[in-house]
């Protein structure tokens, strides 16, 4: 095993903008898919077309960041297995179950305490301790989050439900740490196009012997009161909430480091808020804004409290 540093490349602004994309891309998934939900189609069909067209869109650029170094994706195989496995397929099949059995919001809450999974991972794998700041912003975001999810008030949760829900938090915590990971050269393109592939193959797989319950309609969805053809949705899920956000959330990982890049992945809740509000008249309530405001600050406290220059992370060794 080996503890050789791999130093990050591009700038924390770049890397904060490809994350904030990111976070965005993956913002419009719910809405979008809710329109097609409504006309009859399963949410795990849904999710296979998205992932599924993501791969066709990442893949001629993620071939084209190999340059024919065909070893650098045969060394790190079980990255990009581990990748498919967990941040594609696992985090979408385990979200999709526990919604199946408790509300969307305490699901979403406990998906995103995954910068905290993160937090410490760091800590306890790469001695990487958080600081003060880190800490405060941590606490702000998730009260902020508790906000946006309108989740004051008592509700009783399946513990089945609540156990996918934290299969979902695993897998994007997966997401960000493996994101961030830079060993044995794995260009990030390759390693996103790699994953999705694995990742539209193994719920392929799901949906086959039946795990993944799949329906499909021609119905007309709605938004923002304006019917638009059926495949428009799943041309904007495959190429903006899978190809654009995997690419982009690669990218800034390998900027920003696991910690930071999954802190400003909150940012997707918020901007989720705003969307459902344009495209589906979901207005938000008051109490949901102030918690916008606060999981902005939250993030902000964080980036904050992170070295300007992130910890380069051992490479040569699958982060596992």
């Amino acid at each position: 095993m080996t503890t050789t540093a791999a130093p990050r490349t591009g700038s924390r602004g770049g890397g904060l903008g490809l994350a904030l994309v990111s976070a965005a891309s993956f913002s419009l998934s719910g809405t979008l898919a809710s329109g097609l939900l409504e006309t009859g189609w399963s949410p795990g069909a849904v999710v296979l077309v998205r992932i599924g067209l993501g791969a066709l869109v990442v893949i001629p650029v993620g071939l084209l960041s190999l340059r024919g170094r065909w070893s650098a994706l045969r060394a790190n195989a079980g990255v990009v297995l581990l990748y498919g496995a967990f941040a594609v397929a696992g985090a979408q099949l385990a979200y999709f179950t526990a919604i199946e059995r408790m509300p969307v919001g305490p699901a979403l809450l406990v998906e995103y305490t995954a910068p905290a999974a993160v937090v410490a991972w760091m800590w306890m794998r790469h001695g990487q301790a958080p600081g003060r700041l880190t800490v405060l912003g941590a606490a702000i975001a998730v009260a902020g989050l508790v906000l946006v999810l309108d989740l004051v008030g008592g509700t009783h949760l399946d513990p089945v439900g609540v156990a996918w829900a934290f299969g979902a938090m695993f897998g994007a915590a997966v997401y960000f740490v493996v994101g961030a990971y830079d060993g044995e050269g794995l260009p990030p393109l390759a390693l996103a196009a790699g994953g999705l592939v694995v990742g539209g193959a193994l719920l392929g797989l799901a949906g086959a012997v039946g795990i993944l319950p799949l329906a499909a309609s021609t119905a007309t969805p709605v938004y923002a009161g304006t019917a638009v053809p059926w495949w428009l949705p799943l041309l904007g899920l495959g190429v903006v909430t899978a190809g654009i956000a995997y690419v982009t959330g690669v990218l800034a990982a390998r900027r920003l480091g696991a910690r930071l890049s999954s802190f400003v992945g909150l940012v997707e809740v918020v901007a989720a808020v705003a969307v459902a509000w344009l495209l589906l008249g979901q207005a938000p309530a008051a109490v949901q804004l102030a918690g916008g405001a606060l999981v902005l600050a939250g993030v902000a406290a964080v980036q904050a409290g992170e070295p300007r220059t992130p910890p380069a992370e051992p490479v040569g060794e699958m982060p596992a």
